[in-house]
């Protein structure tokens, strides 16, 4: 029981980091458009949230000891991070910061199905 309630804090403390550097290295500032209804940003985020989230089991179901667990988790968020300015970079039909902010759903879901598909694949990377 203590090492789920390990394994469930550290995960979660992950989860809390991993969408607070998110937040805090995009020009997207997804909270505060959420909290104005938009739509795209509520998919953005909700994307990275589950894309974050699969990482996460990953490295709790594959890791062998806690500190293992927090350093995968720990780079499974930056590779999201990473991934998340290649996407920006790669998509150069339209600009994925005013695109949220002017609440373009279509970009809003496509980058949350990106989120999770990039979460998908780093968390196979995670498995040995």
């Amino acid at each position: 029981m203590t090492d789920f309630l390990l394994y469930l804090a550290v995960s979660l403390g992950l989860l809390i980091v991993g969408l607070f550097l998110m937040e805090v290295t995009t020009k997207v500032k997804e909270f505060s458009l959420i909290a104005k209804g938009n739509k795209a940003a509520s998919y953005v985020l909700g994307g990275r949230l589950l894309g974050l989230a699969i990482v996460l089991y990953s490295t709790a179901a594959n890791s062998i000891s806690l500190a293992d667990m927090a350093i995968w988790g720990g780079i499974g968020i930056l590779a999201q991070i990473i991934v998340f300015y290649l996407a920006e970079w790669l998509t150069p039909k339209f600009n994925v910061t005013q695109s949220i902010e002017d609440d373009n759903q279509a970009v809003g879901l496509f980058l949350m199905f990106l989120s999770v598909s990039i979460g998908v694949i780093i968390a196979g990377c995670l498995t040995y």
